[in-house]
């Protein structure tokens, strides 16, 4: 093959630049005269293939792109522009590739030595070589370009023809629109005055977006088939096949394109001896292309190209362009967003979430509605609710129990006063409603995206769609292969052992090549192989769940030695409000614990999943995402917890109290209970980790890196910054962006906002209100993400959200159980019920505060526990009170565990197990009622059934017609001197003396 061959496919007149492998010549020290070099190129080649997006011909489109890193001397650079701008020789011409080129044998001059040889290096050109020849056979056309602004880079060019996009879309089953439009059914009567009053309504708040109009008609897909091409509109071939779909079809070749060979693993000599760990690492290449490729850094990078720029006034305008003014910008946060076209841009993986990232934040606006009213419900009642007015009582002089020892003095209930007034916002009988309500709202949330997510499938023409097993990925093949080869290892040592019987030679060859050929086939990793990565998965889980509740235990000792010191400051206004500072700061601590955890446990989880060596890409993807989901789950939630179901709970009593490490006594909860701590609590980490995890991050991580960038263009060179400040190619300006790194990092910050807005919603109704907030920003910052700084991902197509919904399904089932348990044991509800119907004496919650608080006679304090300034308030304190169920010192069994303590658990167990069952059935009930295919869907999908089978029944008769007209034809006699035709067969209905 020659070596312009190798890279393009046009005839030889054609070609406006002679392509070679400069890298090849550098290898071995060549640098040709000017007059071997390739033709002047025409006047602004760039212009002409569009800054990149074409070849250079101008007319065939990158449909993909290959970057790898090239050595080069400083003469390289001039090299590689004198190999564009100069004229080719015959003996460049006509010189293969796997010969020599001239200079090979010895050096150019006696001043120009040979430099040495880098195997690492040659080992990647080879294999690069290779791999590229296989992917031209393939049917793919390919140019290189390594003149390029990025010093040291160089940049393959992949363009798919018609015949191998035809083939691969057959290959690939995807559904392509046919010649054949139906009508599409519509509401009739009332709906469609309702539908038709909505659509002007929301007018203003619909993107300018042709994709986005509502639509009467349908093309009718069909499976893409190269016999059936009369089905299909083919009037422009160009535009038949999407950018998306034409890089979609480019990687599924470059996946599944093998490299095999390696320039010195078959080779003898100094090669193989001199770097064993090469010959390792390129074994790794054995069984598929571009993962392996990827892994092993024969090439840096692949990816598809944007459609063009998406900002300023020459830009010609493309589908980029339009999703940044449409969708991508801050300034149309108020619009829906354009789905049809993101999913036409990004694939159907990416438009999916987006799609569910937009209902699950429309779905906000009715809970954060209600959440609102909740909250000023509960400030509309907050003077009329009677056990906090006796508590800020101050004829009532209730004096509390100290809250720590010795430093701690007695202090007076009525200093709670604004704990108490502010738990009532929150702590209210329209809490339970918005709980059950919360409960519904999820399972609601959930049944609609399920339809939603069917009208898209209708839509986008995945009705009927299964995905295929992917392929192995590198790691996992490199994994078998090795174990292979240690397999095949021990069999020799076992032969060499065991006498051979006299067999035909070359019929054992053939069975060991066979052998060799089907070893991986056959070998697979078990259990076994995998178990050390199980145990250490497993060991390594509980280390950092355990690591999780030690730095809780950590705060816990902070808070409590924070709240003993500042109790022994002088100044009364720090005494008063120890409460408020110590949780403040502490919930700070734990917000940036969380945070950083968050990355960490991160990484963590990534390296955990890559030793248990998944076999396919999606399997890797959910174990990843499960063991992220469950570090991050424990880490932004234990905190919250602690404060709902564990603080004040196993605190003891005075003169007996539970010590931490036998030094820290257990805090209590506020006399209101612990519902605001906990509100606090869940605000401040969920308002923190959104607006520095989500916003800020995302935010100011791209704009330091272009900070970064703009540094280094400054401090370089006048020539090189010239020259960077010229217009790059698109793929070069592509190069510069960020990787796409997939959407677990997207999809993992909105659960465990779900979470936030679910589990704990009983004690902070104004979580969805914020959720929604920050969604606003959220969705037009991913979109900005997307569109402006990072690559264009690999189009995926998905008929759904995969396991991110399973887990919203097992968030919205345990959020029942939690805020069952948040109203029954954190806030007051259930305790005042008791009181209101067992103990109240005039129906009402007069005395509610004084039920709920024993008494302790201080004498009984243990020795060095009683304050150490016994007149702090200025009387003596014979009897302090506490917030529990116990016998009054002066009763027979003193501090004994009352019967009011074990009537309120009843109520609150039975509370759990009603309200639990309860919103369970009505989630069930609400689940069995809303079908998951809507009506008109199922009749549309039943509809272009029926219309593909008539479009093949006419399709059959047309054909039938015309075989009966071209038989008719062909048995008409052909005149009266025709008589050399044969005789009609006598039994033929055709014949005289045929049947009637």
């Amino acid at each position: 093959m020659r070596v312009s061959e190798k890279y393009s496919t046009l005839p030889a007149e054609d070609r406006s630049v002679h392509i070679i492998n400069i890298c090849a010549i550098e290898d071995i020290g060549y640098l040709p005269s000017e007059g071997t070099l390739l033709n002047s190129l025409s006047v602004d080649p760039d212009a002409e293939c569009k800054y990149g997006l074409y070849f250079r011909d101008g007319r065939r489109k990158v449909d993909y792109i290959l970057v790898y890193h090239h050595k080069r001397g400083s003469g390289s650079r001039n090299l590689a522009r004198r190999v564009q701008h100069g004229d080719a020789g015959p003996a460049a011409r006509g010189g293969r590739q796997d010969q020599p080129l001239p200079g090979k044998a010895g050096p150019v001059g006696a001043a120009e030595p040979e430099p040495p040889l880098d195997y690492h290096e040659d080992d990647k050109r080879f294999r690069r070589e290779e791999y590229e020849g296989n992917l031209v056979e393939a049917g793919l056309e390919l140019e290189r370009d390594e003149d390029t602004k990025i010093h040291g880079v160089g940049f393959v060019k992949i363009h798919a023809p018609w015949n191998v996009l035809c083939r691969e879309a057959e290959f690939l089953k995807l559904k392509m629109p046919t010649k054949k439009l139906y009508h599409i059914n519509e509401t009739r009567g009332l709906l469609k005055k309702i539908n038709s009053v909505l659509q002007k309504i929301t007018d203003p708040i619909q993107p300018r977006v042709a994709e986005h109009r509502p639509q009467t008609t349908k093309r009718l897909s069909y499976p893409f088939s190269r016999e059936k091409q009369h089905l299909f509109d083919l009037s422009d071939k160009d535009s038949f096949f999407d950018s998306k779909t034409r890089s979609t079809i480019v990687y599924e070749i470059l996946k599944r394109t093998t490299c095999t060979k390696a320039k010195y693993s078959m080779g003898q000599g100094e090669g193989r001896r001199k770097d064993s760990a090469l010959l390792n690492k390129r074994r790794k290449c054995g069984r598929h292309g571009i993962t392996s490729l990827l892994a092993n850094g024969v090439y840096s990078a692949a990816y598809p190209l944007h459609d063009g720029d998406y900002d300023g006034d020459s830009v010609e305008f493309n589908d980029r362009r339009l999703l940044y003014e449409e969708w991508a910008s801050y300034g149309v946060f108020y619009k829906y967003q354009p789905i049809d076209l993101v999913r036409k841009y990004f694939g159907e993986k990416i438009g999916l979430y987006f799609a569910w990232l937009g209902v699950y934040t429309q779905m906000l606006i009715p809970a954060s509605v209600v959440g609102i009213i909740v909250f000023l419900y509960g400030w509309a009642t907050v003077d009329e609710n009677i056990p906090s007015m006796e508590m800020c009582d101050q004829r009532h002089n209730i004096t509390m129990c100290p809250l720590c020892d010795k430093t701690c003095s007695y202090w007076k209930m009525s200093s709670a006063c604004a704990t108490a007034r502010a738990s009532h916002l929150f702590d209210n009988p329209a809490t339970v409603f918005f709980s059950i309500f919360m409960a519904l709202w999820a399972a609601t949330f959930m049944e609609h995206w399920k339809r939603k997510q069917m009208r898209l499938n209708y839509r986008w023409d995945l009705t009927g769609f299964e995905e295929e097993e992917d392929h192995p990925r590198a790691e996992y093949e490199a994994r078998v292969l090795e174990k292979s080869l240690k397999k095949e290892s021990k069999n020799k040592e076992k032969r060499r052992h065991v006498p051979e019987e006299p067999t035909n030679k070359w019929r054992q060859r053939v069975k060991t090549a066979m052998a060799g050929v089907k070893l991986t086939d056959k070998v697979k990793l078990t259990w076994r192989d995998r178990f050390p990565a199980y145990f250490t998965n497993l060991v390594s889980i509980i280390f950092m769940i355990a690591v999780t509740f030690a730095i809780v235990l950590g705060v816990i000792i902070y808070r409590i030695s924070t709240a003993a010191a500042l109790a022994m400051n002088s100044s009364p206004s720090v005494r008063s409000n120890i409460r408020v500072t110590v949780t403040a700061t502490a919930v700070i601590i734990n917000l940036v614990v969380i945070i950083l955890l968050d990355e960490v446990y991160g990484c963590i989880a990534r390296w955990l999943t890559k030793i248990e060596v998944p076999k396919t890409e999606k399997s890797f993807e959910e174990r990843l995402i499960f063991k992220a989901f469950l570090l991050k789950f424990v880490n932004s939630y234990t905190p919250i917890f602690y404060v709902a179901f564990f603080k004040g709970r196993f605190i003891g009593r005075p003169g007996d109290y539970v010590y931490i490490f036998r030094s820290f006594r257990m805090e209590e909860c506020a006399p209101g209970g612990c519902l605001m701590e906990l509100c606090i609590q869940l605000s401040i980490i969920m308002l923190g980790k959104q607006l520095i995890q989500n916003n800020l991050f995302e935010i100011g991580i791209p704009k330091m890196k272009k900070f970064i960038r703009y540094l280094r263009l400054k401090h370089q060179s006048p020539s090189d910054r010239d020259e960077c400040v010229k217009r790059k190619q698109r793929y070069e300006v592509d190069y510069t962006l960020e990787p796409f790194a997939g959407l677990t990092p997207e999809y993992m910050e909105m659960i465990i906002q779900f979470g936030f807005v679910t589990l704990f919603v009983a004690s902070f109704p104004l979580a969805p209100l914020f959720a929604l907030l920050n969604n606003i920003i959220e969705i037009r910052l991913d979109a900005k993400k997307f569109v402006t700084e990072l690559r264009r991902p690999v189009a995926v197509r998905a008929k759904d959200i995969g396991i991110w919904y399973n887990i919203l399904r097992g968030v919205g089932k345990l959020a029942v159980i939690i805020n069952a348990f948040v109203i029954s044991f954190t806030s007051d509800f259930i305790p005042r019920l008791v009181y209101l119907y067992m103990y109240s004496e005039n129906g009402t919650m007069h005395g509610f505060v004084n039920h709920t608080l024993s008494s302790f006679n201080v004498s009984d304090f243990q020795n060095g526990t009683a304050p150490s300034d016994p007149l702090d308030l200025g009387y003596e304190v014979q009897i302090c009170r506490y917030k529990d169920y116990r016998e009054p010192p002066w009763s027979e069994h003193k501090y004994d565990i009352s019967k009011d303590f074990w009537a309120v658990l009843a109520a609150r167990l039975a509370f759990v197990i009603v309200f639990q069952n309860l919103v369970m059935f009505m989630s069930d009930f609400v689940d069995w009622v809303i079908p998951d295919i809507p009506k008109d869907i199922s009749q549309q999908i039943h509809k272009e059934k029926v219309l593909m089978v008539e479009l093949f029944m006419r399709e059959e008769q047309g054909k039938r017609q015309l075989l009966d007209t071209w038989m008719d034809t062909s048995r008409t006699p052909a005149g009266p001197c025709g008589n050399h035709s044969p005789p009609a067969r006598p039994d033929s209905p055709d014949s005289p003396g045929g049947a009637p």
